[in-house]
Parts: C-alpha cells; sequence; structure tokens
C-alpha cells in the first residue's frame, strides 16, 4: 500500500463491517461496457483481488464486478462480509479480523495473550464458513532482533497451529517491504520468513509472498518463488514502483512470475492488490480486469 495509514485504516473497516454494501446503483458506465460481460479464463490461476484497493466501491457491486470478469474471489474480508461474497458464488480467499494491526504482531510476547484470543476465536469460524486461509503478521522490530523475532512468533505460532491443524485452516504471515511502505515491519525477507516456518513446524503456517513488497526489499522475484514455493500459500500483486497497475507502466513482468508460480505447482490463489491510479470507479473496475488478463497465462 502506498502508506502505512491507509491499509490499517482499511483492514479496521473491513474487521469492523463498515464498509457500505448496497443493491441499489450498481456502476452505470462500467456495466454498459463491454468489459462486465463473462471474461473466459484459462483456468491456470485462481484469480482474486484485495478488497481494501477498491473501498470506494460499495460490496455490494465489487461483486457482482468482479464476478463478471472472471474473478473467483476475494481477499481480506471478515466475517460480516462474507454472506455477501457467498452471494455471488466468490471465495474468501484470505481472511482477516484476527490481526491486532500491522505493527503488533506475534514477535512481540506482550501481544500474545491478545492475539491466541483472537485467532482461537477466529479459527474456528473460518472454518465454519468453509474457508482456508487467515492472514497474520510479524509486527514491528521495535529493537527485537531476528534470533528474539523468530523464537517470540514460532512460541506464539505454535499455540495456534494445532487448533489450525484440526479445523484445516492454514495461517499465513505477509511478507511487507521495510523500505517504503512499513518501516521496521520484521518479516521483511522472505529468508526471515522461510526460516520461521521451519521453527513453527507446521504444513498449517505459511507465507504470503507478496511480490510487490519483495521487489522492493529484495527483488530476485522468480528465483525466490522457485527457492521458497513450498513455504508460500498465497501471491499479492502490485506495481513497482509506486503501487499501482502492473501494465507497461512499471518494472515487473507479470507474465513471466505467473508462469514461474505455475511451474511450481501451486495451486492457491493470486490476488491483484495494486492501488488503481486512475480517477473513477468504473476506469479502476477497467485496470483490474487488465490487471487479471496480464497474469491469465
Amino acid at each position: 500500500m502506498s502508506n502505512n495509514q491507509s491499509r490499517r485504516l482499511a483492514l479496521k473497516n473491513i474487521v469492523a463491517g463498515t464498509a457500505a454494501i448496497g443493491t441499489a446503483g450498481m456502476l452505470s458506465s462500467f456495466s454498459a461496457s463491454e468489459e462486465t460481460k463473462s471474461t473466459t479464463l484459462k483456468g491456470n490461476i485462481n484469480h482474486s483481488v484485495c478488497r481494501w484497493c477498491y473501498g470506494s466501491i460499495p460490496l455490494e457491486e465489487f461483486a457482482a464486478a468482479v464476478k463478471k470478469m472472471g474473478i473467483v474471489a476475494i481477499d481480506l474480508v471478515g466475517p460480516k462480509e462474507w454472506p455477501v461474497l457467498q452471494k455471488y458464488g466468490l471465495y474468501s480467499s484470505m481472511c482477516n479480523g484476527a490481526e491486532i494491526n500491522l505493527v503488533d504482531g506475534f514477535n512481540d510476547k506482550k501481544f500474545h495473550a491478545q492475539l491466541i484470543k483472537n485467532y482461537s476465536e477466529m479459527i474456528p469460524l473460518v472454518a465454519q464458513a468453509g474457508y482456508k486461509q487467515l492472514i497474520c503478521f510479524s509486527g514491528n522490530r521495535r529493537g527485537i532482533d531476528d534470533e528474539t523475532g523468530w523464537n517470540n512468533c514460532a512460541e506464539g505460532l505454535k499455540q495456534l497451529t494445532g487448533l489450525a491443524e484440526k479445523h484445516k485452516v492454514t495461517l499465513v504471515m505477509e511478507l511487507l517491504n521495510s523500505k517504503v511502505n512499513h518501516k521496521d515491519y520484521q518479516c521483511d525477507k522472505t529468508a526471515w520468513g522461510v526460516e520461521l516456518c521451519k521453527r513453527v513446524g507446521s504444513e498449517n503456517f505459511k507465507l504470503l509472498y507478496d511480490i510487490y513488497h519483495m521487489q522492493i526489499d529484495e527483488g530476485d522475484v522468480i528465483a525466490t518463488i522457485r527457492s521458497s514455493h513450498p513455504y508460500i500459500s498465497h501471491y499479492h500483486t502490485g506495481g513497482v514502483p509506486g503501487r499501482n497497475e502492473i501494465d507497461e507502466t512499471q518494472e515487473l513482468y507479470y507474465p513471466a512470475i505467473m508462469k514461474a508460480i505455475l511451474e511450481t505447482g501451486f495451486k492457491g490463489y493470486v490476488a491483484q492488490e495494486f492501488i488503481p491510479a486512475r480517477k473513477t470507479n468504473e476506469e479502476r473496475l477497467v485496470s483490474l480486469e487488465k490487471a487479471v488478463k496480464i497474469c491469465d497465462v
């Protein structure tokens, strides 16, 4: 995201279920355009999209629009909004609602009691709804060294993995860059996250590899995906620099990245998480559909 505050606010609003939901006034110009005709995709990529990037569009309208594009899921939607996804036959590919925020995470023991309570309550809800993944965060360093961060995260997460395994839910820690958007975030390198996965030692704890974030903090995206894919259960996109459209205006070549992901045997979801630079909601949805087509290899 372009800054910490905007994503924190978006997550807070999603968790609280405060996003406007309505059935009236569907996006008229987009609805009347060619872009909304049912899109036939190749079926190799399970396409998803992050809700917070389109917060200006009521969820009911957004769900209807993305369904017509061939998108099958929406990321970062909490329990209060799951019924809207279900109404449109969309899957909740990365659930949220148990995290405190992006900066207070498992790497600091003072947050463990609250996090364990939150996740212990949310994991069964995710499973009951038929979903499989629940996001989590390392939190900011605040002077915590790598070894202490690994130990603290592993200690907290191990108190939840048994419950996650029982309910067949995977806890997924997102990799975020600490160079531009999330200063001081600890899980800011793939190698750090992979080491944590090894220490937790459960197939129900994995990583969310955010392509945008990792291009900024470490680069070497395709090679990293190839070497670390056993520990990755989800992907996010975004154009570099700027976190905008993933088209020819930015430096990453997403068709090659998607092919590399498929070559690993990945069967999960790839969620668009760029912030559209275009101004109107109709134009933003056009950008989203173009991004899906770029990634549909």
